[in-house]
């Protein structure tokens, strides 16, 4: 094992220098040894996209700062897995592919240079209907020939302008995350993907509200993950637990499964602890313990919808703090976004449709010591299919209260198309089965519970 610094190889730490040569020479010198850590220094360093190799240490000392240059031409195409879906898309910042042993530690900031990305997403999302443009996006669209049939989940698939990660590991095993702060991410920020034993630990991940598709966290169809002591302020979901959509992720069929978190904090974010809504390989044995939600638009939330397939089970949820949310507490099988071409509008019919391979299920998740104040849209969304309702849905000791100063429509609870208007800011039901409240208090509203269609209590 070898240590090494960037100086050793030319690196300048001026916020100027391309450091790009640097950090391949010194991962390459790691690699030859057979592993080893790489010591970044105080300064900023910039760089284009980055390699680890297996039992690499990547060493952030406290004001070292790796920050991404923002030439989208750099990110070449690499085969990953982009909103729930096996294709090619760019290059993440940091990558390691089919390693064991890779650590990125430290008290120092990786910087994902995010301001012209989100500034082309935004410029994107604006034009109606966009389809490939550039360059770019014609050799993306190229690579990927079927990418109209494909959903996503809201970043645009459409014009290929497939962004990349901060921070990707891929296939990998026995990996930590820990202490670094992340900010300013293209895309999503840090996303393991078909990893097992994962470690994430007092990392911090700040990105702003606005950025588009800034996921904080995406656990993505891995196995045995530890996630404690982290703070998320992003622009979209802070943890999200997935494990691919529709028909490529049932092909896949590798389930997220065994997931700790514990101890985190959220201020800002679409959703605090999120399952989904990429749930086709199914997601399972998950805990949410002693966490705190402050200004999320949603607390704990399950969202998934028809055709997005896959079970979701054996979800708990202990020890939860909220304030200010939208709706503290939502699970939702009407998602609407990201729906391509040619789901039309079949996932959000309220009649009951043929049960497949497609169809989702969700059962036996339990919420207990829940308080919640502020909540500015509705105490609860409920919101299960005619053919496959919530089942075993188990609320324990709950206490949440929709009195705020700044009241906003209860559809804004979720995202969610094809459902009529909620009777009020109470708990809504619908299609939910096995329901067991004990001790849930819910204040600030006449009713607190909206029964609608096929709801039954244990």
């Amino acid at each position: 094992m070898v240590c090494c610094t960037l100086d050793e190889f030319s690196g300048k730490a001026d916020g100027v220098w391309d450091n790009s040569a640097a950090f391949a020479s010194a991962l390459a010198h790691i690699a030859e040894a057979g592993g080893g850590t790489l010591s970044v220094s105080s300064g900023t360093w910039l760089t284009g996209p980055i390699e680890l190799c297996d039992n690499c240490t990547l060493e952030l000392a406290e004001g070292a700062r790796i920050k991404f240059i923002a030439d989208f031409t750099r990110y070449k195409p690499v085969w990953t897995r982009w909103e729930g879906v096996d294709c090619y898309a760019m290059q993440p910042c940091i990558q390691a592919r089919n390693r064991t042993n890779v650590f990125i530690t430290g008290l120092g900031t990786i910087d994902g240079g995010g301001n012209p990305w989100w500034d082309y997403r935004n410029t994107i999302k604006a034009q109606t209907d966009r389809g490939p443009q550039t360059e770019l996006e014609k050799t993306f669209a190229g690579l990927n020939p079927d990418y109209l049939k494909q959903p996503g989940g809201g970043g645009g698939r459409g014009s290929q302008f497939l962004a990349p990660p901060t921070i990707q590991l891929y296939r990998c095993e026995d990996c930590r995350i820990e202490g670094i702060t992340v900010v300013d991410s293209p895309f999503w920020t840090i996303h393991p993907v078909y990893c097992n034993r994962l470690e994430i630990r007092n990392v911090t991940v700040r990105n702003p509200y606005e950025a588009p598709n800034t996921d904080g966290l995406d656990i993505d169809s891995c196995r045995d993950v530890v996630v404690e002591d982290c703070f998320f302020d992003v622009g979209d979901d802070a943890i999200a637990l997935k494990s691919g959509s529709g028909a490529d992720g049932i092909r896949v069929g590798i389930p997220t499964r065994n997931v700790s978190i514990a101890r985190c904090t959220v201020q800002r974010a679409h959703g605090g602890i999120v399952v989904g809504s990429e749930t086709a390989a199914g997601i399972y044995q998950v805990t949410g313990t002693d966490c705190t939600f402050i200004d999320t638009d949603r607390g704990l939330r399950i969202k998934t919808r028809r055709g997005r397939g896959g079970h979701v089970e054996d979800l708990t949820f202990t020890g939860i703090r909220m304030e200010n949310t939208l709706c503290p507490i939502a699970i939702n099988m009407y998602y609407r976004c990201g729906v391509s071409p040619d789901e039309g509008d079949t996932p959000f019919s309220l009649h009951a449709l043929e049960i497949g391979e497609a169809t989702p299920k969700i059962r036996r998740v339990t919420i207990r010591d829940l308080h919640a104040t502020g909540s500015r849209a509705s105490a609860g969304f409920f919101v299960g299919l005619p053919e496959s309702p919530i089942t075993d849905l188990h609320l324990i000791g709950c206490h949440i209260d929709t009195r705020t100063h700044e009241p906003v429509p209860t559809e804004d609870s979720e995202m969610y198309d094809g459902l009529p208007l909620a009777a009020g800011r109470g708990m809504r039901f619908r299609h939910c089965s096995g329901i067991r409240l004990e001790d849930v208090h819910v204040e600030g509203t006449d009713i607190p519970y909206h029964l609608e269609e096929g709801v039954d209590f244990s």
